[in-house]
């Protein structure tokens, strides 16, 4: 009897950890429901099916393949204006192009994307380029102009070094006697005058500056060579006013036995001026000086 009891305990207590199992398992099958429902699946799926971008990132590197497509996409930048656009894709195409029909158009253009977006320094490399690979074209002349016209777009304001307006004055020059007849002959006149009177402008300044700090010697030296290469200049004038000024003073500031002979060279000066330049608006004030220069003149003769 007892061991009939302990055997239904025994059996009683086998059937409850088997529940206990049962309710466990139960409990462990919920997140498998939910991983069959695809949450954690669909994610990854859409990370790993998600395509490139395209625009701006699409490479756009030329080949022989690729060679019209392209042309025609940096010709459609160059008419819309997005020159440095037009740059990248003619820089490129230009090297494929060299000895077919198209390579004369896309050097050209390749220049004329730099001297439109006011790259003056490659625009003027490149235009020459074109010069001389190109000489027979119907654009070879209209390549050597804007060569020219980037040059003195590059010349700097005359405070500084000048290298670049002498380098622009001599192309201008090859250019007038290369194209006499050229309708641009104006044009490229009217270039010589600014950039001439650009290097007058910066000698002229020189002279002031040694007549200002009593530099009298140099600065009448200086006015003579400035004379002889800017006379056409719109500084002449001023250069041969300055002159009477200058050697006025000079001269009453000189020891006495060189006083006469500076005086003179006052009066000179300003006859040089009265007969180059009789309209000149200060030429008046130039005449009190010179006057004055005589009577000096006259007080040591009387001595």
């Amino acid at each position: 009897m007892v061991k009939c009891l302990i055997f239904i305990t025994l059996l009683m207590l086998c059937l409850a950890g088997f529940e206990l199992k049962a309710s466990n398992f139960s409990m462990e099958v919920l997140p498998i429901s939910n991983y069959e429902l695809g949450i954690p699946q669909d994610s990854v799926k859409k990370q790993e099916t998600k395509k490139p971008r395209r625009g701006r990132f699409r490479s756009h590197k030329v080949s022989f393949e690729t060679f019209h497509e392209s042309y025609q996409r940096a010709l459609r930048y160059y008419e819309k204006g997005a020159y440095l656009s037009a740059v990248q894709l003619f820089e490129q195409l230009y090297p494929l192009a060299v000895g077919t029909r198209q390579g004369d158009s896309i050097l050209f253009l390749f220049a004329d994307s730099y001297f439109k977006n006011k790259d003056y320094h490659l625009a003027a490399y490149h235009f020459k380029d074109y010069t001389r690979r190109y000489p027979g074209t119907g654009r070879t002349e209209l390549a050597a102009l804007n060569c020219v016209k980037a040059l003195y777009s590059i010349s700097p304001s005359y405070e500084v070094d000048q290298t670049d307006t002498y380098y622009a004055i001599d192309e201008i020059k090859d250019f007038i006697k290369q194209y006499p007849n050229s309708p641009y002959i104006e044009d490229c006149n009217t270039m010589l005058d600014e950039l001439r009177n650009k290097l007058a402008q910066k000698q002229f300044e020189a002279v002031k500056l040694y007549y200002n700090t009593g530099h009298y010697r140099a600065a009448q030296l200086m006015v003579q060579d400035f004379m002889k290469e800017y006379s056409y200049s719109t500084y002449a004038p001023e250069a041969l006013f300055l002159l009477v000024r200058n050697n006025y003073e000079y001269a009453s500031k000189s020891v006495e036995r060189k006083q006469k002979e500076r005086f003179i060279e006052c009066a000179e000066a300003y006859d040089a001026l009265v007969a180059q330049f009789p309209d000149f608006v200060s030429l008046q004030e130039a005449k009190r000086i010179y006057d004055q220069a005589l009577t000096e003149i006259n007080k040591i003769n009387s001595k």
